[in-house]
């Protein structure tokens, strides 16, 4: 996932091992500077290549999950060109991350592949380091978005691994038909 001699910092390594620990099924990292929402791979398959297409297995769930933001979003969801984010607005708000720009070491990235969690990333306005006056209006664009995602969570499959006698069964793998993507079960 990371580059030879990539340093992660303290901070991310700690994110990293609470993530491993509690089974996590979807987050949100909230960025500035543009008003999109975009769904891993942030990292191209083909690393010398900028602005490639690089879809997961689940290229389907991230859509619908960018979109249940994005659709939420009185801004990003506004159909006007003439705005910040007005050049996302014929992908419907949204974009697989490596086909806006290729970066690796993304948390969405590394929770898809080392997690059972879902990230998307949203970039919840135009400026990148908005004046503290702005952050209630920026709160009130996002808030029912947010709420929108998080409700999200009861998507997808759910249930209990559990053996013969009814005991749940840790860290069980799940595979999907068709989806090249398993997951396991918590504690």
């Amino acid at each position: 996932l990371f580059p030879p001699g990539f340093q992660v910092a303290p901070e991310t390594k700690a994110v990293m091992k609470w993530l491993r620990s509690i089974p996590f099924v979807l987050s949100a990292s909230l960025h500035g500077g543009e008003l999109v929402v975009t769904y891993p791979y942030d990292y191209s398959r083909h690393p010398m290549e900028e602005k490639m297409f690089s879809p997961t297995p689940d290229e389907k769930m991230f859509k619908m999950l960018a979109k249940a933001y994005a659709d939420a979003h009185p801004v990003i969801s506004d159909r006007s060109e003439l705005r910040c984010g007005g050049n996302f607005v014929k992908r419907g708000g949204i974009i697989n991350g490596a086909e806006w720009y290729s970066f690796t070491g993304g948390m969405a990235d590394f929770n898809y592949l080392h997690t059972n969690c879902f990230e998307v990333t949203v970039e919840v306005g135009c400026e990148k380091f908005p004046l503290e006056e702005e952050l209630f209006t920026i709160w009130h664009e996002n808030r029912d978005a947010l709420l929108n995602y998080m409700e999200m969570v009861h998507r997808g499959i759910k249930g209990i691994v559990s053996d013969k006698f009814g005991n749940p069964i840790k860290n069980a793998r799940i595979s999907v038909r068709g989806i090249q993507h398993d997951v396991t079960t918590g504690n």
